[in-house]
């Protein structure tokens, strides 16, 4: 569970990386790297982010139980 953990962290960085790139400077490093935001290996890692971001919100309990 501990690995999930630490590659779901990491892959909300890289997302969150790759979001700041975009606000900062107009440039999706996911879209350039897969041709175009609408192909399939862009949409497979946007899903991947969403995911690792719907499984985050489990954190939630456990930073809440560290009081």
């Amino acid at each position: 569970m501990k690995v999930l953990n630490i590659v779901s962290l990491l892959v909300l960085i890289l997302g969150g990386l790759n979001w700041l790139a975009v606000g900062l400077f107009e440039y999706d490093v996911v879209s350039e790297v897969f041709d175009g935001s609408d192909s399939v290996g862009a949409k497979i890692v946007y899903i991947v982010v969403g995911v690792a971001a719907l499984y985050s919100l489990s954190f939630f309990s456990k930073v809440s139980a560290e009081d």
